[in-house]
């Protein structure tokens, strides 16, 4: 109990410091070296590259499966609505607000209790905690630039704010550049083909549009229009009408599936900006399952994007606070979701490990 209060405690002061330190995406220098110095502190071992830390529980032994828990400690900028500072951190009817806070601070600095908590002690895995940048925005310096320099794991726990719910799959993202090709012409004479409308024919497709495969768990992949633009002069006709989609798709496709499903049944150009960010499912049988179902773990499929998207391994979302939380004006967390958090992390590795040990 002891121990407990004293990781419950660390944790909140690495909260408050975290929250008090700006760190947007791309500029988590200060929050890293925040992180650096609690493990400093603590006579932990860490490695840096860029502005992600990465520390192992123990010496790394090539001959026992490997386990990460990961979060984030970069945050979007503060909206508009905020009554209070986002940097100050404010303790209220049992509130700690802050910008981060909830997303992801709450999560991070609860695995990092945990992680604390299992330091230096026999394990039947390899644990290490990563804590990454440019999360928000799914950046090229965050956790996809390290995974070379880590060895694979057999699974990958995501602190995220879930309400203490377990995202086991998790919908990717593509966003497509799409071009419709006309030919310019004089509006008042009947000359040139129309680009603008060539699009409306392919924005109607795509209005109705319904990909042929299901995710039993993910349900339907999902593809919107959200921008579009055409034409600079009211009296010529467009040659060229650019508009974007937004692609959510499930564990039924990969991104280059969705993409030629997209393809075979549109006119226009398309090309992706990017084919990293694919969907995830934890496969059936694998023991985090069983621990879920053993704790009375709520399971779930998760629309929002997060690092799951950018880790190749199996991989669940779990945290404490609520994902409606995020990005939201005058943000916090509840001092006792951390609590609950840091037990909940605590409980599942210690599940896992009894598990590990029944099989070795």
């Amino acid at each position: 109990m002891k121990e407990f209060k004293l990781l419950y405690k660390d944790a909140v002061q690495l909260l408050k410091e975290l929250i008090s330190t700006q760190s947007f995406s791309k500029e988590e220098n200060d929050t890293a070296a925040v992180l650096g110095r609690f493990f400093t502190n603590r006579s932990i071992p860490f490695e840096r590259s860029g502005n992600n830390l990465w520390a192992f529980a123990n010496p790394y032994n090539p001959e026992l499966p490997t386990i990460w828990l990961n979060s984030h400690h970069d945050t979007v900028k503060p909206n508009a609505g905020y009554t209070l500072n986002p940097f100050t951190p404010v303790e209220e009817d049992g509130k700690l607000y802050g910008l981060g806070s909830n997303d992801a601070g709450g999560p991070l600095v609860s695995l990092i209790a945990a992680f604390c908590h299992l330091y230096g002690k026999e394990l039947p895995f390899n644990l290490i905690v990563i804590l990454s940048a440019e999360e928000e925005i799914s950046g090229p310096n965050g956790i996809g630039s390290i995974i070379s320099k880590l060895p694979a794991c057999e699974l990958a726990i995501v602190g995220e704010p879930t309400l203490l719910d377990m995202a086991v799959a998790e919908k990717g993202l593509m966003v497509i550049d799409a071009k419709s090709y006309g030919k310019a012409g004089h509006a008042a004479r009947e000359e040139g083909v129309n680009a603008l409308y060539l699009a409306l024919d392919d924005l109607i497709k795509i209005r109705d549009f319904q990909f042929k495969k299901v995710s039993p768990f993910l349900g339907k992949t999902k593809v919107s229009a959200t921008v579009i633009q055409a034409g600079k002069q009211h009296n010529v006709v467009p040659d060229l009408c650019e508009f974007i989609l937004d692609v959510r798709v499930t564990d039924a496709y990969t991104l280059e599936e969705a993409l030629e499903e997209l393809s075979s049944n549109l006119n226009c150009e398309l090309k992706p900006r990017s084919l990293r960010l694919q969907s995830s499912h934890v496969p059936e049988g694998h023991p985090i399952l069983d621990i879920a179902k053993e704790m009375g773990i709520k399971t779930y499929g998760s629309p929002t994007l997060s690092d799951q998207a950018l880790i190749p391994y199996p991989s669940v979302k779990i945290g404490p606070g609520d994902s409606a939380r995020s990005h939201t004006a005058d943000e916090f967390i509840y001092l006792n979701e951390i609590q609950n958090g840091i037990s909940m992390y605590i409980a599942i590795l210690e599940s896992y490990s009894k598990l590990v040990k029944r099989a070795l």
